[in-house]
């Protein structure tokens, strides 16, 4: 009876113990589920979140918790993972709550998932290159620089794309966006905005070889010069030193034997290359490659060779330019049988001894240089898919056609054999670098051409809208599930979710303190696209904004936005490829301001002085120096020269020439954009001096129709001032309902024609003293300098030193700064005389009180007369003549689709008209002092003989009596 009881007592206990352990994994589970159904974080916007299983082990006192897949879209860092652990043990029951807790999310614990350069604890070393590292000579090194870079990119080499491009879709037999026209743009287009004009060259600033895909040059012309075959009118030459000849090799090389390329057709199998033994003289055996430029304008400089057992990793190559030589050593033992960018440079039209490319056969290394051909400019589309080709300038293509012109292997541009162009593009991004860096340290076992890539980034931007006028924002994207879970340097492929993270967290960063907004950050997705899965080495696609949203385009068409996020992109790479190798970084500097030229105290020199910029996000970027650029007439720009300090003497200048100036900041890390260019000039028998002030910084977007019932972007109204030139639209915006958010066909809101595809928008490009200080030279026997107006508003520049003073306000619509009046009212009064121009005058005076803009208006002799509405004609009349200003987009010059009407007042007269409704363009006044005021910019005006007419003309009126 004893044992019964004994036995009975014992199963009653372990039934109570097994009800209690029910209960309490119960009391686990339920927290745990509100624990995660109510999780919201600040750092990104991630969805719902919710427990998947948890595994508590009683005996071990240890509980592993497994969330779903949104709570790893989070970022993580060392803070909010321990806010996590520490609102978890506060919610479990006890004794769970002192077990060891684990908590995992995208297939790690989280505190695995903080990225290693955030880490101010033990690293992942799993993850990051360590001893794997590239110790040779770069693939191409600009000799030429005046400094040198020791905290930047230096001997990096970086894959960067910018999405998708037009391609072949099969089933339809014919040329299409791979995304569709949305509000003025297509993906294929806008991104192009960001990565070749900002994220491209700032990488390249840093020290990196930087490759793409994609055509990277926007030169509609292309000039082939080559030992097999030439562009008409250009020339390849040999000249051999004793018993040094050039040979043909054993490797077939570049020939274009055909005017358009069918599909598995290789021009670097068609021809023949040339190489030489080497000489350690200087200038002894060369090879010479003559463009015949079909127009004048810039154009990316391509060589090409064959890698050779015995080739050097510094052959020397000269490029002749407008601004001078320009020498490079490119390493020909990686690389060969492909375009190689040694850099963009400008041509004059036509077969020149001063605009070739020479590869000298003189090295430190006994060996050979090889030679093949050489190509200028980015060119129109030459491959032909279906009946023919996609009659597209070639770096609107995708990257499958751009790899075919470069010599890829069939098996890398097509791996569908033909029959589908739209995998092909995406797949050949990743094997395109796969091929390149194979045999490298970052890729040692795949075959390829050993240029050693050792990360990959596709900027995209994605689909999705907000109805309610909010961002949509930034997504990552990378792919740990293949291959084991390696790279193939055998790294974890979650150094790819590190560069994601980054890059994101970077981009919120930057933009959000730039602009003053919280930028949104959506998730880190761990999918499987093939952008992350193929490439060997850390990849990521960044979707870097929607072209969906109309919020978020609002900002992606702004060329400070654009700026900003290829300076916060380049910076994470920076970070990022320091920590990797556990080396320190330097980030470069911020553009300088303050710039201005004046007369120098000693006979035929210039003074130039500007001030450094410091940035308040990064320490690192304080410059420690400055490279100043030369341009002398319409030629190109020089090397540079290095200086220490925030001025510089330019000595020897030559009367009757216009020098042009741009100054950029360095340091260990790298070199800033430029400046703005400003121009001087000293006259033969000078009669005097005039003093330009560039005030004309804008740029930015179309305009915006953003009503209850309307929206978008109305490029008729107002174009936008792109940097420079821009080719991110596609055409004009046709539906603007609102109701039709989120279709992509012609009645859904946003959709776009085609009008404008294929032309580079002009914009901005910061050089327009130059063009009025040659219509000043023109007209004869004036020198001129000139300065920014931020140097004109402070004390750096005397206004009384001028016999006229040209303020130059272009397109931009900011207000004058009241010391700018008072200088200007100043000078007025003792007798001095202004043109002003530009296309928002009525804005510009439009500073503090009514009474103040009143003052100035009256000071400057106009009155307000409204705008001409958008789309009239250009043609104006005016000093005898009649001439015309670009209302439109168009590639020559930037829009002015609303000039001004200015009414003369005070004493002065209409000096010009508009040929819409015949309103008064412009005023002059003569009195105690004098004034032209143009309610149009000077430099918008068509042709140069018509503003040397004009010019001449405002000075004569300036100097009669």
């Amino acid at each position: 009876m004893k044992r019964l009881y004994l036995t009975l007592f014992i199963c009653l206990s372990w039934a109570i113990g097994i009800l209690q352990a029910q209960s309490l994994e119960k009391n686990i589970e339920d927290r745990l589920r509100e624990f995660f159904t109510n999780y919201e974080t600040s750092y990104a916007n991630i969805g719902k979140s919710r427990l998947d299983k948890f595994v508590v082990d009683h005996d071990k006192k240890r509980l592993d918790i497994y969330a779903n897949k949104n709570f790893g879209y989070q970022p993580f860092t060392e803070e909010n993972t321990t806010a996590i652990y520490r609102s978890l043990k506060q919610l479990l029951p006890g004794p769970v709550n002192y077990y060891d807790l684990t908590v995992y999310a995208d297939g790690q614990p989280i505190e695995n998932l903080v990225p290693n350069a955030f880490r101010s604890k033990k690293e992942d070393k799993s993850r990051q290159y360590g001893k794997i590292d590239y110790k040779g000579d770069p693939w191409v090194a600009n000799t030429s620089r005046p400094f040198e870079i020791t905290r930047g990119l230096q001997n990096r080499h970086l894959a960067v794309w910018q999405s998708h491009g037009r391609y072949y879709k099969n089933d339809k037999k014919q040329w299409v966006w791979q995304r569709p026209r949305l509000f003025g743009t297509a993906e294929d287009l806008f991104t192009q905005s960001i990565v070749v004009p900002y994220l491209i060259p700032m990488l390249e600033n840093a020290g990196a070889v930087v490759f793409t895909p994609r055509e990277r040059d926007w030169q509609r012309q292309e000039v082939i010069v080559d030992n097999n075959t030439c562009t008409p009118g250009s020339k390849y030459l040999e000249i051999n030193y004793k018993k040094d000849k050039w040979q043909p090799t054993d490797k077939p090389g570049f020939a274009q034997k055909y005017l358009t390329y069918r599909d598995g057709n290789n021009p670097f199998t068609d021809g023949t290359a040339r190489f030489i033994p080497t000489q350690p003289k200087p200038e002894k055996a060369f090879a010479e490659w003559i463009p015949n430029i079909p127009e004048k304008g810039r154009y990316a400089v391509y060589v090409s060779y064959q890698t050779l057992p015995e080739s050097v990793t510094d052959a020397k190559y000269l490029v002749f330019h407008n601004g001078g030589v320009t020498e490079f050593k490119v390493n020909q033992q990686i690389g060969g049988g492909t375009w190689v960018y040694l850099g963009t440079f400008e041509f004059d039209k036509g077969a020149n001894d001063y605009g070739m490319v020479v590869l000298s056969n003189e090295s430190k290394q006994k060996g050979v240089v090889c030679a093949d051909a050489v190509r200028f400019g980015g060119g129109m589309g030459n491959i032909v898919r279906g009946n023919g080709t996609s009659g597209l300038p070639r770096y609107l293509e995708g990257a499958r056609y751009w790899a075919q012109w470069a010599g890829m292997p069939y098996s890398v541009y097509s791996k569908s054999n033909g029959t589908n162009d739209y995998n092909d593009d995406i797949n050949t991004r990743s094997l395109m670098t796969n091929y390149l860096s194979g045999g490298s340290v970052y890729n040692p076992y795949e075959p390829g051409l050993k240029v050693p890539f050792e990360l990959a980034l596709a900027l995209h931007s994605d689909a999705g809208y907000k109805d309610d006028n909010a961002l949509v924002g930034t997504l990552g994207i990378y792919t740990t599930d293949t291959n084991d879970g390696k790279l193939n340097s055998g790294i974890s492929r979650y150094a790819s979710r590190d560069l994601a993270d980054m890059v994101l967290t970077g981009l919120r960063q930057d933009i959000s303190a730039r602009f003053g907004i919280p930028w949104a950050r959506r998730s880190l997705w761990n999918r499987n696209y093939s952008e992350t899965r193929l490439p060997a080495i850390p990849s990521v696609i960044i979707e870097s904004l929607s072209h969906q949203n109309f919020a978020d385009l609002t900002l992606g068409f702004d060329p400070t936005f654009q700026f900003t996020v290829g300076r916060s992109v380049y910076k994470s790479i920076l970070k990022y490829l320091a920590n990797m190798h556990g080396t320190d970084y330097t980030v470069q500097p911020l553009p300088v301001n303050h710039f201005a030229i004046r007369e120098g105290k000693k006979k035929h020199t210039f003074e130039l002085s500007w001030l450094p910029v410091e940035d308040a996000l990064e320490p690192t970027a304080t410059p420690q120096g400055y490279i100043v650029y030369t341009r002398i007439g319409y030629g190109g720009w020089d090397n540079g020269v290095y200086v220490k300090r925030p001025n510089y003497t330019v000595e020897d200048v030559e009367p009757g020439l216009v020098y042009s100036f741009k100054v950029t900041a360095v340091n260990r890390g790298g070199e800033s954009f430029p400046s703005e260019i400003l121009a001087a000039y000293q006259a033969k028998r000078s009669k005097g001096t005039i003093l330009l002030v560039n005030a004309f910084d804008r740029t930015c977007g179309p305009a915006t129709v953003n009503t209850s019932t309307q929206q978008g972007f109305d490029l008729r109204q107002h174009p936008g001032i792109p940097y420079i030139q821009s080719p991110a639209f596609c055409g004009y915006q046709q539906n603007f309902d609102r109701t039709k958010a989120g279709k992509e066909t012609a009645d859904g809101l946003g959709y776009t024609d085609a009008s404008l595809e294929g032309m580079l928008m002009a914009g901005n490009t910061f050089d327009y003293p130059f063009v009025h200080g040659k219509a000043i030279q023109a007209a004869g026997r004036y020198s001129f300098v000139s300065c920014s107006d931020e140097a004109f508003e402070s004390n750096a520049v005397n206004p009384d030193d001028y016999f006229m003073i040209d303020l130059i306000y272009g397109g931009d619509n900011k207000s004058i700064p009241a010391a700018v009046s008072r200088k200007l009212t100043d000078y007025c009064a003792h007798g001095g005389r202004i043109l002003i121009s530009g296309s928002y005058l009525i804005s510009n005076t439009s500073s503090g009180t009514s009474e103040s803009s009143a003052a100035l208006r009256n000071l400057l002799k106009f009155a307000p007369g409204g705008s001409l509405p958008a789309g009239g004609s250009g043609g104006l009349t005016g000093t005898g003549i009649r001439f015309s200003i670009p209302r439109s987009a168009n590639a020559e010059s930037y829009a002015v689709p609303t000039p001004e009407c200015l009414l003369p007042t005070g004493g002065s007269f209409a000096a010009f008209a508009y040929d819409d409704g015949n309103y008064a363009a412009g005023t002059a006044y003569r009195g105690n002092y004098r004034t032209f005021a143009l309610g149009f910019p000077f430099e918008s005006i068509r042709g140069a003989a018509e503003r040397a007419h004009i010019m001449k003309a405002i000075l004569g009126f300036f100097e009669a009596k």
